[in-house]
């Protein structure tokens, strides 16, 4: 049966997008805010023995929260298998306790959403390019947590931006080996910036780890956030002689004005992110070049099926 596909509010674009590129079915939900700031939903097209595919992102509380309300009331209205789809992740700061007494919220929002209802066969949740791979092992009971790798749409990207030769690049060495795999699959060379910690806030760059003089330099991360580690990459590599500096990451979360200190910073001919977050979706043109994840997420549904 073709799977019926719900959307938080903020996914509808996605959700759309892979009903076109599927042919699968839309479903509706009907929502409002009451004047204290709770959220009505309504399930409004039937769900009951249907196969269903909700996709939200973790990118707010608010949207967690929706995420959840709404997977519960697919599976009280009867829907017979929920694969939730959650392109983006948030919570990666606090993946870990660093120090006495912290919450580890990663674990925490995961477990809640263990705690989703299961459908009578089987819910599982499919996970896009998480910051740190454990996270997944952070779901416990019956719910099946499926990690996405988005490698193809780097890989399309990086050709697009690099052309027959170029080096592929990391911010720094804790990505050195995903991106060495990377640049093994392209058949260039790779990069990494060599840290040094200055204080408990800032970070130095000490050196580049590949020849990048006259090269063009794509750089790989799998999150922009304020775009920091990143401009603090792209100098390096442009003290290190490189001719041009273009970037791929799998997230364009580009809180505030992020993408205006990265356009601001001249150091990009261009930014390349998917539609995981609907920040980067929002903030597409011809600086910020956004690729849709609705082609890979399908395939992966599918395969899962």
């Amino acid at each position: 049966m073709t799977p019926l596909v719900f959307t938080t509010a903020a996914y509808q674009y996605l959700g759309a997008a892979m009903c076109s590129l599927a042919g699968w079915q839309p479903g509706e939900v009907d929502r409002k805010t009451f004047p204290d700031g709770e959220l009505y939903q309504r399930v409004a097209t039937e769900c009951a023995d249907r196969d269903v595919v909700l996709v939200g992102g973790t990118i707010d509380e608010d949207n967690t929260l929706e995420l959840y309300d709404l997977a519960c009331g697919l599976v009280e209205h009867g829907c017979y298998r929920l694969t939730i789809v959650v392109p983006f992740y948030g919570y990666s700061t606090m993946e870990r306790a660093v120090r006495s007494g912290e919450v580890v919220t990663a674990k925490t929002r995961a477990r809640m959403l263990s705690s989703i209802p299961l459908a009578s066969r089987g819910t599982q949740v499919f996970l896009l390019d998480l910051h740190v791979s454990a996270i997944a092992h952070y779901f416990e009971g019956g719910i099946r947590p499926v990690h996405v790798y988005g490698k193809a749409l780097v890989l399309d990207a990086a050709r697009r931006l690099g052309g027959d030769d170029f080096v592929l690049a990391c911010t720094d060495a804790g990505r050195a080996k995903w991106v060495e795999s990377l640049a093994n699959d392209l058949g260039v060379d790779a990069a990494f910036v060599y840290k040094r910690r200055v204080d408990g806030n800032r970070t130095e760059v000490t050196g580049v780890s590949a020849q990048v003089a006259g090269k063009r330099v794509v750089i790989y991360d799998d999150m922009i956030r304020t775009g920091g580690s990143l401009i603090n990459a792209a100098a390096a590599y442009r003290d290190a002689g490189a001719a041009a500096i273009a970037a791929i990451a799998t997230h364009g979360v580009l809180p505030g004005d992020s993408i205006e200190r990265l356009r601001g910073s001249g150091l990009f001919g261009t930014i390349v992110v998917s539609d995981s977050h609907p920040r980067a979706n929002a903030l597409r043109g011809d600086f910020l070049q956004v690729d849709s994840v609705a082609g890979l997420l399908i395939t992966h549904l599918k395969e899962n099926r």
